[in-house]
């Protein structure tokens, strides 16, 4: 009787730690990830193809940074995104070292500083559950 009670017990044991395991991975693979847009040049010109190949989910960080003395970053619908302009829906952003949180679908980004849009400081971004 005394080893089927060690042998129960080291199941115990080994199927909690198992359980432990399972949880910390699941935890880990559900984390936010950073992204930092434009990689090492920031957010600037030419960013628009930057998302290409990479696969963003919802509560994911996007940081952007950049001279806010020559760009800001503004959140923006898909009609705003399309026009190049801001509404009064748009949060801007002027910091230089800006985190927006990525939330479920698309996700608009344009710099409002006058033409900077238009040729092409702007970003979308797919977001997935």
């Amino acid at each position: 009787m005394a080893r089927q009670g060690r042998c129960s017990a080291s199941l115990v044991v080994l199927a909690s730690t198992l359980l432990v395991i399972t949880i910390s991975l699941h935890f880990k693979t559900t984390q936010a990830a950073n992204f930092t847009v434009g990689d090492t040049s920031g957010w600037t010109f030419n960013t628009q193809s930057w998302a290409d190949g990479k696969k963003f989910k919802v509560g994911d960080m996007l940081i952007f940074n950049y001279d806010p003395s020559l760009h800001d970053v503004a959140t923006v619908d898909a009609s705003s995104y399309d026009g190049c302009a801001t509404s009064p829906n748009s949060t801007i952003y002027t910091s230089g070292k800006d985190t927006v949180k990525l939330k479920k679908g698309q996700n608009y980004f344009i710099c409002s500083i006058p033409s900077h849009c238009d040729w092409g400081l702007k970003l979308a971004v797919n977001a997935s559950s």
